[in-house]
């Protein structure tokens, strides 16, 4: 048995909660990956796996295999990335996480700069907007907007802020009032994004006032582009990030409300940050992304 390649063959089922999953994610026949665990659990002399047909989850002993294995896996990675950076070059395979319309709209476009740049340098760009783990999911870095849950196993690095902005179709706001005031929201269909249980009002600040709206509207969703395009078909007033809708603005398909206003939902703030674990520190590759994505927002202007 291959020792290595079982633990991550095991790693990867855990993390995808499944042999299937797991083999496609590893580009391998599942049967392969089932071998291997199977054969980890003999050497081991126990079960690593509660199994049923559609699921995998890890035993108690599993659990504690998983994460042992997660640091021998993440310290190897370590010595390994330590000899690719010996020279300053940044090369090798970067995996990065980032929020998944601001990965398709701003670091999409232009990483072939990124790319051109750095030859000797794979990227691997995971779409997501759940919280990655960058430890359990080997990620290299991750993109943040917004408030981000800070410790002491992450370093942050601040790239910049954006702006939220409040905006609806000109053929919405020709069959309704053209709100004025924040408490004119009362009044309108108020296309929500689904922040979980936190952060159900919209603040607005402009000098020293500050306003809190408890807007309503039918329709939620954890993906902004769908707001955006519900938006677009008239069909209410959405707050969305000025680097999703700027463009939508310019061409008039949507109207800016309420200009003046600064405005986020509840207390979460505005920020982009790129996080990375402790052991990536001084990693070229890290330097190149954050020297990339530093240059890419300085260089995009929404107005």
């Amino acid at each position: 048995m291959d020792k290595l390649l079982a633990l991550n063959m095991f790693v990867e089922t855990v993390r995808c909660g499944g042999y299937s999953a797991a083999a496609r994610k590893l580009g391998v026949a599942t049967s392969s990956v089932t071998r291997q665990v199977a054969a980890l659990e003999a050497e081991l002399g126990a079960a690593l796996l509660n199994r049923s047909t559609r699921h995998s989850s890890p035993t108690e002993a599993g659990q504690a295999y998983f994460e042992n294995a997660l640091a021998i896996l993440d310290a190897l990675e370590a010595a390994d990335n330590a000899i690719a950076d010996r020279d300053g070059t940044a090369r090798g395979r970067m995996r990065i996480s980032v929020p998944v319309e601001f990965g398709r709209r701003v670091i999409a476009p232009r990483l072939g700069r990124l790319l051109d740049r750095h030859p000797e340098l794979e990227v691997s760009l995971n779409l997501s907007d759940t919280m990655t783990d960058l430890f359990k999911d080997r990620v290299d870095l991750a993109v943040r907007l917004g408030t981000t849950v800070f410790n002491d196993e992450l370093i942050c690095k601040p790239i910049g802020h954006f702006e939220r902005w409040i905006v609806a179709s000109p053929e919405y706001l020709q069959r309704t009032a053209h709100p004025e005031y924040p408490q004119d929201l009362l009044e309108h269909a108020c296309l929500r994004f689904d922040y979980g249980n936190a952060h159900k009002n919209w603040l607005f600040r402009h000098g020293d006032e500050a306003i809190t709206v408890d807007v309503r509207g039918r329709l939620q969703s954890n993906n902004a582009d769908i707001l955006r395009e519900r938006a677009l078909a008239g069909e209410g007033v959405a707050m969305l990030a000025d680097w999703l809708v700027a463009e939508d603005v310019r061409q008039g398909r949507l109207t800016r409300i309420l200009p003046a206003y600064d405005v986020n939902p509840g207390t979460a703030d505005s920020s982009i940050n790129v996080l990375y674990l402790p052991n990536h520190r001084g990693s070229t590759r890290v330097k190149a992304f954050v020297d990339f994505l530093d240059e890419t927002w300085r260089s995009i202007t929404w107005r």
